[in-house]
């Protein structure tokens, strides 16, 4: 996928305060941290609950992405950097504080499949000449449009679950309407003959009709 939690959390920092579903919690328990070391109770796994790079956990109610998996108890970890190319940014240590690594994956794979059929790629075609994700190479020009998309998605989810005027309707209509002036912008760069460059460039606010 284009986007990841990180991604969402630098657009919307209270995501984690504001909404979270039990079902989309990889993992629940108790951690430390030291500098940009995350270390959580042995009794746990990071890796068997399918915590990554671009997960975003929440440590005594601070959170922080996970720049590396370690080993199945321990992560390098980070504040929220604006770019996930920054040097990751040290925490104050924190000690036996919960442990929460909620996450959006599903929401944003939902998007990241609107968003390939939207530059003509279909992300269920068994031909192995057809065109495929690997074949974009900007993907980094649709993380912002994936990420608006998602968190749509995600207010949308929570608003339906909140009494009526509730203020996450409110955002949700804020990110879709985000969502279409980005589609209006991004356009992604597809390699054609799979030597690694881009032959075409395909834009999103576009509807490409065929004749049959």
């Amino acid at each position: 996928m284009f986007a990841l939690d990180r991604d969402l959390m630098v657009l919307e920092p209270d995501l984690l305060r504001d909404v979270g579903w039990s079902g989309q919690t990889l993992i629940t328990g108790t951690a430390g941290v030291s500098g940009t070391t995350l270390t959580i109770t042995a009794s746990l796994s990071l890796t068997d609950a399918g915590v990554d790079a671009g997960h975003v956990v929440s440590v005594a109610g601070v959170p922080l992405e996970v720049i590396e998996v370690l080993t199945s108890t321990t992560a390098t970890v980070s504040k929220m950097r604006p770019s996930s190319e920054d040097d990751p940014i040290a925490v104050e240590t924190l000690s036996g504080g919960e442990l929460i690594v909620p996450t959006f994956l599903p929401q944003i794979g939902i998007v990241h499949r609107q968003v390939l059929r939207a530059v003509g790629i279909e992300p269920d075609d068994p031909d192995d000449d057809a065109l495929t994700e690997d074949d974009i190479t900007n993907p980094n020009g649709l993380r912002l449009l994936e990420a608006l998309g998602a968190l749509h998605l995600v207010f949308a989810s929570a608003a339906a679950l909140a009494p009526g005027g509730s203020p996450l309707a409110e955002r949700a209509e804020m990110y879709r309407q985000r969502f279409a002036d980005e589609r209006q912008r991004a356009a992604a760069r597809i390699d054609l003959d799979g030597d690694g460059l881009p032959d075409a460039t395909r834009r999103l606010n576009t509807i490409v009709l065929t004749r049959l």
